[in-house]
């Protein structure tokens, strides 16, 4: 219930992850669930405390991103990077190192720090010819960062491709479902085909003009 209800009523589904949290608090998925809804309603330091006792029971660190921002959220950036820097990314997934370059950056943009928070996010993830689900986040951020910097022709060429990756997955979403899939880079000169685990998007599917 707390998964059915969390983008529509964030608050229900914080109580149903309570209750399920009094009944099996040794099981880590219960106390991952309470965490992720207190994160959606703002207690960030519910969140992190809860957090905290999930990567305890379970021994994983796939969390580690969102306590990052619960740190940034309890207004502690520098305790973010800490944090952050206390474990091995590479053994993370890579969907989660890339929730934790996201975080890192964003802690580096608390502290004023522009030109590192844009260092942080330029990882081997940040390829405008793939699309994976934490692409449109990611490709976002970087807009962002740039945006700040006054890079405006840049930001606005990464938010579009943010744009394009999420029709994409979009379009590949009401198709077939696949998690990853190809993508068209569709620039004003050209359209570069990109190859993403053997889904096929065409160019109108990109452009959003016949998108099923």
């Amino acid at each position: 219930m707390a998964a059915e209800l969390i983008d529509d009523d964030p608050a229900l589904a914080h109580r149903h992850a309570a209750a399920a949290a009094r009944r099996a608090g040794r099981i880590a998925v219960t106390r991952e669930s309470y965490a992720i809804t207190a994160y959606a309603v703002g207690d960030f330091a519910l969140a992190l405390r809860e957090l905290r006792t999930h990567r305890r029971i379970s021994g994983s660190n796939e969390q580690v991103p969102l306590m990052v921002d619960c740190e940034r959220g309890l207004g502690r950036p520098e305790k973010a990077l800490e944090l952050a820097r206390s474990i091995d990314r590479s053994t993370l997934s890579e969907s989660s190192r890339v929730e934790l370059a996201i975080a890192m950056s964003g802690a580096r943009l608390d502290l004023g720090n522009l030109e590192q928070a844009l260092l942080e996010l330029e990882i081997p993830e940040l390829d405008p010819t793939t699309a994976f689900r934490y692409s449109p986040a990611l490709f976002d951020a970087y807009a962002i960062v740039l945006a700040d910097l006054g890079r405006t022709d840049e930001a606005d060429e990464w938010g579009r491709r943010a744009d394009v990756a999420a029709q994409a997955i979009a379009a590949a979403d009401g198709d077939d479902g696949e998690e990853t899939i190809e993508i068209l880079e569709v620039d004003a000169a050209e359209i570069n085909a990109a190859e993403v685990d053997g889904v096929d998007v065409d160019a109108a599917e990109v452009d959003g003009d016949d998108a099923p």
